[in-house]
């Protein structure tokens, strides 16, 4: 009975780990599309107002605006004054706002971290895990360089970028592809493979 109740837990939590990333990547997709929705939805009234636009329309269009609206915060902060109040406003949240903290160094590592924190910061590469005579490859991305030549390499779990392995591997098992962004290999991780040709494309002549 306690073997059996021990494997029955063990499963539980196995099927548990694997449904909890779909599950998460969900409910903030849902969480966010509602975010959005209720902030553009003063434009969306007003824009099915005076146009024979659909509601579905009127979303779009409220959907656009504010990514303007993102794109112009983005310049902003790459000012002097925008990045002022953006550590400003930073700190702020972090002391009023628990997990605040977490959550926006989740986000750096992915999206762009300062120094060479950020995975986009990262190479692209080959890994060859099971070590140089094995043919078997996987995808993924240098973070550090060590000074005896050894790469640290995370290999994220398709299509989830933000779950995956970390290996420490000799030079001699990892391949470089310095002429592929990390942008390009992460689109194949989230198509689970799809357009990893461009894996084994050979660097352009110069």
């Amino acid at each position: 009975m306690k073997r059996l109740r021990s494997f029955v837990s063990i499963t539980l939590l196995g099927g548990f780990m694997v449904v909890l990333p779909g599950a998460i990547l969900v409910l903030f997709a849902e969480w966010l599309f509602g975010v959005i929705s209720r902030l553009v939805q003063p434009f969306n009234e007003w824009v099915a107002s005076w146009t024979p636009l659909t509601s579905y329309m009127a979303d779009f269009t409220g959907v656009a605006v504010l990514l303007v609206g993102c794109f112009l915060i983005g310049l902003l902060v790459k000012t002097n004054i925008g990045q002022w109040l953006h550590d400003l406003i930073d700190d702020f949240l972090g002391k009023v706002l628990p997990g605040y903290q977490t959550i926006n160094k989740l986000v750096s590592q992915l999206l762009g971290g300062e120094g060479n924190t950020s995975l986009l910061k990262g190479e692209a590469c080959r890994a060859y895990i099971m070590g140089p005579n094995v043919p078997t490859s996987v995808t993924g991305i240098v973070t550090a360089k060590h000074a005896n030549g050894d790469f640290t390499v995370y290999v994220p779990t398709a299509p989830f970028l933000t779950s995956g392995m970390v290996y420490h591997l000799g030079a001699d098992s990892v391949v470089l592809l310095p002429h592929i962004s990390v942008e390009a290999v992460m689109r194949t991780i989230i198509a689970c493979g799809s357009g990893s040709q461009v894996l084994i494309q050979p660097p352009p002549e110069e």
